[in-house]
C-alpha cells in the first residue's frame, strides 16, 4: 500500500487554467481519508504552493522550487534546504543580461524580474483571480544584479529562463552549461499556457528551463521527507507530467512496480 501520493501541480492537479477541479478535489479527500500523506510537489515558489495546498487539503508538507526546499505548513518551517549559492545566481544573472535574454529569480519572497512575460505573465493573470493573500508575489525592478547585491532577497530557489526562438535558447543554455554546481532541466519542447483576460484567452507559447542547484529534484527531496516520515521510497506514488518530474516517477515505488 503507499504511504504517501506526490503530485506535480502544472499540467498535471491544475487545468490549463491554473485551476483544480472539484474531480481532484474529492481524490485528494479520499486519500487522505485512507491515511494517506499528499504531498504537493512543484516548481513554483512555496507561497504560491501554499495556497493551493490549503485550497485542496493537502497542508501537512510540501516540496517547492522542484526539490530545493521541503517545508513543513503545520509547524511552518523548512524542514531541507538546497538553494541556490547567490554568487552562482550573479554569475547566471551576468550571462543572461549579456545576451539579453528573458529570465527570473524565485525566491522565498517573491519573484523577481525586469518585466512581465512568458511564465510571469501567467502568473500576472493567475494573480487576478486570487484574494491578495493568496497572490503569488512579482516584484519588478530595473537592475537585478544589484537589487541582489543591495537588498536582502531570503533563499534562491530557481531561476527560469525563456525565450520563443529555439536557437536563441539552446545557445543560452550551451552558455549557462558552464557555470559549475547548477543543474540545467533538459527541456525540447515548448511550454504552452492559456491567460485569461476578460472575456479574451490567450496562449503563451515559449522554450523555457529551470536552474536550479546540482542535485537538487523533486525525488531526492521527497526521498528525505520519506526518511523524515518512516516511510520507504517503495512506498511512494507519484503523478507528474514533465520532465522535472522525471526522476520522482521513474523511481517512485508505483513506477518501479511497472517499470
Amino acid at each position: 500500500m503507499y504511504k504517501l501520493i506526490a503530485i506535480d501541480l502544472d499540467g498535471t492537479l491544475l487545468n490549463s487554467y491554473g485551476d483544480v477541479s472539484d474531480e481532484n478535489k474529492k481524490a485528494i479527500e479520499n486519500a487522505k481519508n485512507r491515511g494517506i500523506e499528499v504531498v504537493l510537489t512543484s516548481g513554483r515558489m512555496s507561497a504560491s504552493v501554499m495556497s493551493i495546498a490549503e485550497e485542496v487539503g493537502a497542508d501537512n508538507y510540501m516540496i517547492s522550487g522542484n526539490g530545493a526546499l521541503i517545508y513543513d505548513l503545520k509547524n511552518k518551517k523548512i524542514l531541507y534546504n538546497q538553494c541556490i549559492p547567490k554568487d552562482k545566481v550573479l554569475k547566471i544573472v551576468k550571462i543572461c543580461e549579456e545576451n539579453s535574454i528573458y529570465y527570473t529569480i524565485n525566491t522565498e519572497k517573491y519573484i523577481l524580474s525586469k518585466t512581465l512575460n512568458y511564465n510571469l505573465m501567467y502568473y500576472y493573470y493567475e494573480n487576478s483571480k486570487k484574494p491578495e493573500e493568496k497572490k503569488t508575489k512579482i516584484n519588478v525592478v530595473d537592475n537585478i544584479e544589484k537589487y541582489i547585491t543591495e537588498n536582502d532577497i531570503g533563499e534562491i530557489t530557481k531561476i527560469t529562463i525563456s525565450d520563443e526562438t529555439e536557437m536563441i535558447f539552446k545557445g543560452i543554455i550551451k552558455k549557462l552549461k558552464d557555470i559549475k554546481g547548477i543543474n540545467i532541466l533538459e527541456v525540447s519542447n515548448m511550454s504552452r499556457k492559456i491567460i485569461t483576460a476578460g472575456t479574451e484567452k490567450k496562449e503563451l507559447k515559449y522554450f523555457y528551463t529551470e536552474i536550479t542547484k546540482e542535485n537538487v529534484n523533486k525525488f531526492e527531496a521527497l526521498k528525505k521527507l520519506g526518511m523524515n516520515l518512516g516511510i520507504d521510497t517503495s512506498e511512494i506514488a507519484a503523478i507528474g507530467d514533465n520532465v522535472n518530474d522525471l526522476e520522482m516517477i521513474r523511481d517512485s515505488g508505483l513506477r518501479n512496480n511497472y517499470g
